[in-house]
């Protein structure tokens, strides 16, 4: 029996390929463990999909000061003699690495004991705890063509992302009977991400009248977002978090408004939704989400509204033209080759196990 260790976290969005991930480790009889940090979302995620734990110390690499800079290295540190600790007493053929700051102990522990490692990378340029990883890799897999460049060509694979399998298996009607709407009128779905997104819920909520004329708005806002005035609202639904009916309200939805992470925009793809995204603002983020999304929509896949210029106005207008233009997005996404990417990194973790 081969054996592999996970790693990844900080986010949902460093755990969730690992997940998508599991079935067909499973299927080919892996030994799995996972390591994360001690108390990351990954722990709760990982354990939730009976996946033995392994936490280890981490701490966050910064480029701008911080006294935690001071502090964090030793955290790192601790973190990589733990990782080899666990190597040593799993002895892996493969580490699959999703990023994250407690991937770089883990990788560099691997590294140490000349196992093979496969990163993903899951935004446009590599992150910093990634730059770091990548040395140490066998191969490093990606979402963007564009990111290619930017990673050794010996090692770089466009892959696509991991995604889970139940989302590919909704139920429209299972989908409107959740959110208790009507199958007489289409259905927009706003995501605005784990945390959900002030900005774009209030431009939404700004419209909301004049959406209700010709949709119906499943609206997940994030935690502590929903405008109790608004519950009961015909053709209006709210929720803060969906966790596994979500794969029934993407089969629901004809037209999906998102922020532009990259493993949700991945699964927008799969999915082949019409879609509006929102990235993050560059002054909020490094910026990723924006060539995140310029990249969706210069191959075709996507509208691109940036927050600076989201208004009631210009929200109605994007809505209006990618609905109108919807048959176009959907045979642009139906071309894309990146919807087999577990297929492809298994391919992967085989070949590098037997080299």
């Amino acid at each position: 029996m081969k054996k592999i260790i996970l790693t990844g976290g900080g986010t949902a969005g460093h755990v969730t390929p690992n997940l998508a991930l599991l079935p067909a480790l499973r299927e080919e009889d892996f030994e799995i463990h996972y390591i994360g940090s001690y108390n990351g979302i990954e722990r709760r995620l990982i354990e939730a999909a009976s996946i033995p734990y392994d936490g280890i110390s981490s701490g966050k690499l910064r480029r701008y000061f911080d006294l935690k800079n001071f502090s964090d290295p030793l955290r790192v540190l601790k973190g990589y003699f733990e990782a080899r600790k666990l190597m040593k007493k799993y002895k892996p053929d493969i580490v699959f690495s999703k990023g994250g700051f407690v991937a770089v102990p883990v990788v560099l522990a691997a590294k140490h004991y000349k196992v093979p490692v496969i990163i993903h990378e899951s935004d446009m340029t590599p992150g910093l705890a990634n730059k770091i990883c990548i040395p140490a890799a066998s191969k490093v897999c990606c979402n963007f063509p564009e990111t290619l460049k930017y990673l050794p060509e010996d090692k770089a694979v466009l892959t696509g992302s991991p995604i889970r399998e139940e989302l590919l298996h909704g139920d429209r009607l299972a989908g409107l009977q959740y959110a208790h709407l009507s199958a007489d009128l289409p259905v927009i779905l706003i995501i605005g991400g784990s945390l959900g997104s002030v900005t774009v819920n209030q431009a939404v909520r700004g419209i909301l009248p004049q959406l209700l004329k010709t949709y119906q708005v499943i609206h997940i806002c994030g935690k502590g977002n929903l405008d109790e005035s608004l519950i009961g609202t015909e053709g209006y639904v709210q929720y803060e978090y969906v966790d596994k009916p979500l794969r029934h309200l993407f089969a629901a939805a004809d037209l999906i408004i998102s922020r532009a992470g990259a493993n949700s925009i991945c699964e927008i793809l799969a999915l082949r939704k019409p879609n509006i995204l929102i990235p993050l603002s560059a002054a909020a983020s490094r910026g990723d989400q924006i060539l995140n999304a310029n990249s969706f929509a210069k191959q075709g896949f996507s509208t691109v509204l940036e927050e600076e210029v989201l208004t009631a106005d210009t929200l109605s207008q994007a809505i209006e033209e990618t609905y109108k233009n919807r048959q176009q997005f959907i045979d642009k996404m139906s071309e894309s080759h990146l919807n087999n990417a577990v297929k492809t990194i298994m391919g992967l973790i085989h070949d590098c196990t037997r080299s």
